[in-house]
């Protein structure tokens, strides 16, 4: 190939500013006859071992819903319907890529099925 100057290298290698990974809730976290509706069980998209989730752990989960009545957003103090529960990621849940998290107030069960953002903050590196 042909060589390459600096400023070429330094375009191709910047990163797409991509803010958050999407994320499924899956359910809670249960066994046969009780689940714990305090811990959420979150399915990252491109997430498929163990292994991925360490990246994860400890990262911030936003579960944005719109709610029936507009209320002022406290940062831009203009009226909105959308609602943000935060979370965050503890641990993996099995070895197929699933992580546990628990969210400022428990999930309802409306969340289930639904996407989640799973934010790529706070770094650990």
């Amino acid at each position: 190939s042909p060589p390459v100057s600096s400023d070429e290298a330094v375009v191709s290698t910047q990163s797409t500013g991509k803010l958050f990974s999407k994320g499924v809730v899956t359910g809670y976290r249960r066994g046969l006859r009780n689940q714990d509706s305090s811990i959420s069980l979150v399915k990252i998209e491109g997430v498929t071992s163990k292994a991925d989730t360490d990246f994860y752990l400890g990262k911030r989960i936003a579960y944005v819903y719109r709610g029936l009545k507009s209320r002022k957003n406290k940062i831009t103090k203009r009226d909105t319907k959308l609602r943000v529960i935060w979370g965050k990621v503890r641990r993996a849940h099995g070895s197929s890529g699933v992580v546990r998290a628990s969210f400022r107030t428990n999930l309802p069960p409306k969340a289930i099925g639904a996407t989640v953002r799973v934010m790529l903050y706070p770094s650990r590196v």
